[in-house]
């Protein structure tokens, strides 16, 4: 056991900063996104579900506009095409199955 901020930082983009735990099927992350923070549109073969702990994300989603505040999630399917802006600073989950090698 230990806190996730004692796990080295993922810079994602400018902006965005990730702390990234991996158990054998799912990657568990605690983002941190600041005001004005831009996600570009991106697709992988990861199913995710993003939980908006504080703030608020703008995020496109296949298409679709959504806009996700404090206690709200979205699951976004494998190789579904997805972006976010930060409308305010947020703090965020996401999870991942299979796991993010990428983010090791």
């Amino acid at each position: 056991m230990q806190s996730i901020k004692s796990i080295p930082a993922k810079k994602l983009v400018p902006g965005i900063t990730g702390y990234y735990a991996h158990g054998k099927e799912l990657t568990f992350g605690y983002v941190e996104i600041k005001a004005g923070s831009n996600l570009p549109q991106h697709h992988h073969v990861h199913e995710q579900i993003t939980y908006i702990v504080e703030g608020q994300l703008d995020m496109v989603i296949d298409g679709k506009v959504v806009s996700l505040t404090a206690g709200m999630y979205y699951v976004i399917p494998s190789n579904v095409s997805h972006g976010a802006f930060a409308v305010t600073d947020c703090k965020a989950i996401d999870v991942f199955h299979p796991v993010r090698e990428d983010y090791k």
